[in-house]
């Protein structure tokens, strides 16, 4: 079975091809500057044995079918493709960020699933729009193929009424459905996982404090394999300190803004999630080149890696209190399994809590999944490389081997 992974952005779109049959990723890249003058294409694949081959290429992409097109007739080139045409792909599984409490689990995309991704809308405004149209383009070019959503908030379905509940007025719950949903849920649940086979223990035996952290960052507590709490909450804007995002704040700050600074609705949600978070407090959301300032002794860097991760620390002690006892706790995403600087720093401090980071693991330039804590640490410290795009795929397979179990299928 061959799945195409797509995450459809509102001027981009990346694609991940999987052979499911024999564990292989095929080709992967990304369209983007869709719209404007310019397009940029990425586009890598697997050559038998050797070095994936990347390229590049700068052309027109005037809108996400233009898009989409492009990216078969790479991934079908003569000679030179993975698949000879595309009725090779079975199944296409879409990356959408949110469900509501309509879509629980990952689904087979059908016209019901199409009005709930649409609804949510309001809950996502800045992706739900282009998950969906990723979904109606791919309707059209992949008539044959299964399409599959795959959910970032449906591995958090499973809280508890006590962590998603805000404490606002219960109808608002009732009649609009405002809760907390949590996000990067793909993630959370791919690398529980790994940790448990890793540990060689049985998922639903462990309590795990899961920290995905990279442009966007969230945190999870995990008990038996099922999210208990999540830093994000309605929207991704919740929670960590993150790459432009504000995380928690004041939740009179936007009626502060508006009323003495004048600041409209679209400006105040513009500031806290592209203007605040790393970049507003130092000037960048690479957490690369903050490390680099701090460490030459930049003051407003330091200060800014200081809060990102102090509001770390804090949740992961909120989470030992949730979780009662913790098993281990997990860094991924590019920020948790590149910054040695930031595990140590989000790691101080927390021996007496039973948490001890190694010094010389963690800075070891290792590649899979590690342990970095110390061999007396009661809480062991790992780092598991996160695959959002394997763990769709994983999905999309599951949903359709259900689907085509089916007496009416």
């Amino acid at each position: 079975m061959k799945i195409l992974v797509i995450n459809t952005g509102s001027s981009s779109i990346k694609y991940e091809l999987f052979d499911m049959a024999h564990h292989k990723k095929l080709a992967w890249g990304i369209a983007e500057k869709i719209g404007e003058d310019k397009g940029l294409l990425s586009h890598c694949k697997r050559v038998r044995a050797s070095k994936p081959v990347m390229n590049r290429l700068e052309v027109s992409i005037l809108n996400h079918e233009a898009g989409m097109r492009r990216i078969i007739d790479l991934l079908t080139h003569s000679g030179q493709g993975a698949v000879t045409n595309s009725d090779e792909i079975t199944a296409v599984g879409h990356r959408v960020v949110h469900g509501g409490e309509k879509c629980h689990s990952t689904t087979i995309i059908d016209a019901e699933v199409v009005s709930a991704i649409r609804e949510s809308i309001p809950l996502a405004p800045l992706h739900n729009p282009s998950n969906l149209m990723g979904i109606e383009v791919a309707i059209q070019l992949f008539p044959r193929a299964i399409q599959v959503a795959v959910f970032d908030t449906a591995f958090h379905q499973t809280l508890p009424m006590r962590a998603f509940l805000y404490a606002i007025p219960f109808d608002l719950y009732e009649k609009e459905r405002i809760r907390r949903y949590g996000f990067h849920g793909t993630s959370h649940a791919y690398v529980a996982e790994k940790a448990a086979t890793y540990m060689g223990r049985h998922l639903r035996d462990l309590n795990l404090i899961t920290i995905h952290l990279g442009n966007g960052a969230s945190m999870t507590a995990v008990k038996g394999g099922r999210s208990m709490d999540t830093t994000m909450g309605m929207t991704p804007l919740a929670g960590l300190v993150m790459g432009s995002r504000s995380g928690d704040v004041d939740p009179s700050l936007p009626v502060f803004l508006a009323r003495h600074l004048g600041m409209s609705l679209e400006e105040i949600d513009t500031l806290l999630n592209e203007k605040s978070g790393l970049k507003g407090m130092c000037g960048t959301n690479d957490m690369r080149e903050v490390i680099q300032r701090m460490e030459t002794g930049d003051d407003r860097a330091a200060m800014a890696i200081d809060i990102y991760t102090y509001r770390i620390r804090k949740y992961i002690g909120a989470y030992l209190a949730a979780l009662e006892h913790v098993d281990a706790i997990i860094f991924t995403a590019g920020v948790g399994e590149n910054a040695p600087r930031v595990r140590e720093l989000s790691c101080r401090g927390l021996s007496r809590l039973g948490i001890a980071l190694d010094p010389e693991k963690n800075i070891a330039e290792e590649t899979g999944i590690r342990e970095i804590s110390t061999k007396e640490s009661p809480v062991k410290v790992l780092v598991v490389p996160t695959d959002e795009g394997l763990r769709i795929a994983q999905e999309t397979e599951r949903a359709c081997r259900i689907y085509k179990e089916r007496p009416d299928a």
